[in-house]
């Protein structure tokens, strides 16, 4: 092992506060994804520092289907208050669609707030991409909130058709966040891409943390994926155990 990484691994990492429940499926992801990326730079038993305020799904998918986005932003914030009072110094979200009201939860906290669509625009432009396609929930496909904050780092994207959404968002509530894999869906995403990539996609955003149950690289090689959930984590393994975290 590097004489580097082994001085930084007795350094106190700052501790990633992950704000999960969205469902439960992708917040274990989430987990095991930052005690093995931990864990593989320093070895032995080395894991993340992590606190998890894990909230009720049935609350949250009750908020979307009613569009109670002021309710959901103030639920949301107190349990990532919970976070900060508990110790973290920063906080990520494990989830897409709930990022729409992440000014809320920004609002609320004197601690930085590790925004996913920064971590993903950071990947889409150093691999030269400045178009991509997105498959998330409906919310997460339709609403400006995605659009604008890729927008903002010059990135555009393209959306499925109607009937493709439907069939994209009924796919992650009714299958993938209770963990259910069926090969006649991942054919229907794969056909999405492949749509995505006609309309002017030169690379495509897994927008749902549990998608990447579903489809992965290998399924179209030729078609860059952005993995939303495996570049968050990299970027709070990355601010754990940086010199400093700065708010955005």
């Amino acid at each position: 092992m590097p004489e580097s990484a082994n001085a930084s691994a007795s350094d106190e990492p700052r501790t990633i506060g992950i704000l999960g429940g969205m469902s439960g499926k992708s917040t274990v992801e989430y987990y095991r994804l930052i005690d093995d990326a931990v864990n593989d730079r320093y070895g032995g038993h080395h894991a993340g520092d992590i606190l998890i305020r894990s909230v009720n799904f049935a609350d949250i998918e009750g908020f979307i289907a009613g569009e109670q986005w002021d309710e959901a932003g103030s639920y949301l914030a107190d349990a990532a208050q919970d976070l900060e009072a508990g110790g973290a110094d920063f906080v990520i979200m494990a989830t897409n669609t709930m990022h729409k009201v992440a000014p809320d939860i920004t609002d609320a906290l004197s601690i930085p707030f590790v925004h996913i669509v920064d971590a993903a625009a950071d990947a889409i432009l150093d691999a030269g991409i400045d178009t991509v396609g997105v498959l998330g929930t409906s919310v997460t496909m339709e609403d400006a909130f995605y659009r604008e904050r890729f927008a903002q780092h010059g990135i555009d994207i393209v959306v499925p058709d109607e009937a493709d959404r439907e069939d994209v968002d009924r796919i992650v509530f009714e299958e993938l966040t209770k963990g259910e894999i069926r090969d006649e869906s991942r054919d229907r995403y794969l056909e999405v891409v492949d749509d995505l990539v006609e309309q002017g996609a030169e690379g495509v955003v897994l927008g749902c943390t549990e998608i990447e149950q579903l489809i992965d690289q290998a399924d179209r090689p030729e078609t860059p994926f952005f993995d939303t959930t495996a570049l968050h984590v990299e970027r709070a393994v990355e601010e754990s155990l940086s010199a400093g975290v700065e708010a955005k």
